[in-house]
């Protein structure tokens, strides 16, 4: 069956702003008993999290379909945050509106788009983000998905290793900045502060507005998967 996560990426804050928004909203979910204080190993992929508490239902309503199994990583360093399993099918331009199709594109098979943190040490995603920016990439596909994943498989390469990328739009041909882009079924979301939850069930609306309040209003977006 997998395992499945929801994960609110705060896709505003900086990367020094970032520790003191996890404390506060961490804090919060602790005096809600939401999760507890005491980070014990509950967490997949991290070595340690936030475990449920009692009052858990207070994120997801009065009539879940199953109980937390696993608990809650914060994530406080540049991360490209992903759905797991499969890939994007679409991805919307902000400024025009205009959705391009990727479902044909070969990502099937490609590492790039899987969830990682930034590394500085990490000299061979450094290499390939300075290559990825020498590169000559077209500027739009006059409308055709042909080829746009590459360019943003490469952007996010990019971002990863310094914290700006942009992908021109094949429609309107102007550069986005790649976390503003739109992606169908929340499918990444690219920030420096996320709050990954494994195996809990569907958060309600209200849970993630007062998650979005306790960040000062930032923009949020809202990534699920499985593993």
């Amino acid at each position: 069956m997998g395992d499945h996560f929801q994960t609110i990426v705060d896709l505003d804050a900086g990367a020094g702003e970032a520790p003191e928004l996890a404390a506060r909203v961490v804090e919060w979910l602790v005096t809600e008993g939401i999760v507890l204080a005491e980070p014990t190993d509950c967490v997949l992929g991290r070595p340690l999290g936030h475990s449920p508490g009692p009052n858990w239902r207070r994120a997801v309503g009065e009539n879940p379909d199953l109980d937390p199994s696993d608990g809650l990583a914060v994530h406080t360093t540049r991360t490209a945050f992903d759905a797991g399993q499969g890939g994007p099918e679409s991805v919307t331009c902000p400024r025009c509106a205009a959705t391009t199709e990727l479902a044909g594109e070969d990502y099937e098979d490609d590492e790039d788009y899987e969830d990682y943190e930034d590394d500085e040490d990490d000299e061979d995603v450094t290499d390939y983000a300075d290559a990825a920016l020498a590169e000559d990439r077209p500027e739009s596909d006059e409308g055709a998905a042909d080829g746009v994943w590459d360019r943003f498989a490469a952007a996010i390469e990019v971002w990863h290793a310094t914290g700006a990328a942009t992908v021109a739009c094949p429609a309107c041909a102007h550069p986005v900045p790649l976390a503003d882009w739109t992606w169908n079924d929340d499918c990444f979301a690219f920030g420096h502060l996320g709050f990954e939850f494994w195996n809990w069930p569907e958060f309600t609306p209200g849970f993630r507005a007062d998650i979005a309040r306790l960040l000062d209003g930032h923009r949020t977006a809202y990534v699920w998967g499985k593993f």
